[in-house]
């Protein structure tokens, strides 16, 4: 639902800024359809009005309630270090639609843009909206992409760009920084009144507890650790964990320097400007249980107001140690279900950790190796397995194999049964870096096929599609390295 939280300390309303020229780009018919949003043959919106609607340059009144654009204040911690003030600098809220947040990112200045141009480029944007979707066919909570307009429209970041705005969804945008922005300015009445509204729109089971400000915390914590779980358990890589980019409703936020792991690396970092690898993969669950220890300091005004301070402090810590249960729980489910477990013996964690381990060392393709896994017999002698190829140290490979299938063989595993299970956890397709650049390559000629098609890929990533292996390929060795940003 919109957010309704109102007055110059909480919002500014404004409207987009325009820009000149539109051309639809991209849009997800998956995420229209959700809205009501209805498209014609070409995969557009029927009514021509939408394309200056979501490149901000008309408000939509009526049903909708497009007529109110907001942008939100909130703070946060970047890198580790309080930041202050921060809130929506290049993204306006349009409204709501369908129980769904409309926002433009790329939008144009606001009061919080600080000194940046409130704008995105189409690269960026593209970026956004192509993980977007990739993430929720994966099945990972995550804000939606609806559509990207360019313009022609000159955009300096490390290079002079085009401008692009790209339209997302979400049954909210609340932010942990949203917290620490009143919790900052100790404004108890404000943190009761954003609580209150995530309770009564996105949490409702929490509001007959008898604390309901504490079981929101964790709610939220829970929530957030499955979230990272499910990062990991795909190899996914956020890239700026900031407090200010972590959502309140577990949601995958904030697309910039993201990436999925091609070669698998435990502490691989995907964004260059991360110089120290404080977002590094191996990091994630880390640094996500930091961003809610963060939250919960932003919390004890809340619990505060009927507990004694100390006593306040102690519950939201508490709550705060169940973060590991949750991430570690959600963890071994999903490996587990990754390599084809169907029952959880005790030795099955150092199995796992032992295959990381070993494709850490020949830097195995991630995606690849799963998949591959499901092509097992739990007959077939350790010999035959060419999946073995791709690792150096062959005996430590063999062992893992041999040991791999007596643990199949143990439950008694179904050769054909375990597959489908495993293919249907295991993605083939997912959003390398090297395809959404060729994407992007061919945008910026104005030629939009590219993304349509990686878009239709994507939609069905644990699809064989055999027409489209070459999408599945790790990337060639040439462009196995494409860097990305925080302008990304």
């Amino acid at each position: 639902m919109a957010f309704t939280l109102s007055g110059d300390d909480a919002i500014q309303e404004i409207s987009p800024t325009s820009i000149p020229e539109p051309y639809w780009v991209a849009i997800s018919t998956s995420a229209a359809k959700m809205i009501g949003l209805e498209l014609n043959a070409d995969g557009f919106p029927q009514n021509e009005v939408w394309l200056q609607v979501l490149a901000g340059n008309q408000l939509l009144a009526g049903t909708h309630h497009f007529s109110n654009p907001i942008a939100t204040v909130y703070s946060g911690h970047q890198f580790g270090v309080w930041a202050g003030q921060l809130g929506d600098g290049r993204a306006i809220l349009l409204g709501d639609i369908a129980g769904q947040e409309l926002q433009l990112k790329g939008a144009g200045k606001t009061r919080y843009s600080r000194m940046g141009d409130g704008r995105a480029v189409l690269r960026s944007s593209i970026r956004e909206f192509l993980c977007s979707e990739a993430m929720h066919a994966l099945g990972i909570p995550t804000s939606r992409g609806l559509s990207v307009v360019g313009s022609d429209l000159p955009v300096f970041r490390e290079t002079m760009e085009t401008a692009a705005v790209c339209a997302r969804l979400a049954p909210s945008f609340v932010r942990v920084g949203h917290f620490e922005h009143f919790a900052s300015l100790q404004n108890t009445a404000r943190l009761k009144e954003l609580a209150d509204l995530l309770i009564r729109e996105h949490y409702p089971e929490c509001s007959t507890n008898k604390n309901p400000h504490l079981a929101l915390f964790e709610s939220i914590c829970a929530r957030s650790a499955k979230l990272v779980a499910q990062w990991q358990a795909v190899g996914f890589c956020h890239g700026v964990l900031n407090s200010d980019n972590i959502s309140a409703l577990g949601l995958t936020i904030d697309y910039g320097p993201f990436g999925f792991l091609d070669h698998f690396q435990i502490d691989h970092i995907c964004n260059h400007s991360d110089q120290g690898g404080r977002y590094a993969y191996h990091r994630q669950p880390q640094i996500m249980h930091w961003n809610m220890a963060c939250l919960a300091s932003a919390f004890i005004p809340l619990l505060a107001m009927n507990h004694a301070d100390e006593e306040a402090q102690e519950l939201l810590r508490n709550a705060l140690g169940q973060f590991s249960a949750f991430y570690t729980q959600s963890w071994q489910a999903l490996f587990r279900a990754k390599l084809g477990l169907s029952t959880a013996q005790d030795s099955d964690i150092e199995l796992i950790e032992r295959l990381l381990q070993a494709m850490h060392d020949s830097r195995v393709d991630f995606t690849n190796l799963f998949r591959g896994l499901s092509q097992l017999k739990t007959t077939s002698p350790v010999e035959s397995i060419t999946l073995r190829d791709q690792f150096i140290d062959r005996p430590l490979i063999n062992q893992w194999f041999a040991d791999y299938l007596v643990r199949l063989q143990s439950e008694a595993s179904n050769d054909i049964v375990r597959t489908q299970r495993m293919n249907d956890v295991n993605p083939k397709y997912i959003l390398r870096n090297y395809l959404a650049q060729h994407a992007i390559e061919k945008a910026q000629q104005k030629d939009f096929s590219e993304i349509a098609k990686l878009l239709k890929i994507l939609e069905h990533p644990y699809a064989e599609q055999y027409e489209n292996s070459e999408y599945a390929a790790a990337p060639p060795l040439d462009l196995a390295a494409v860097e990305v940003s925080c302008s990304s």
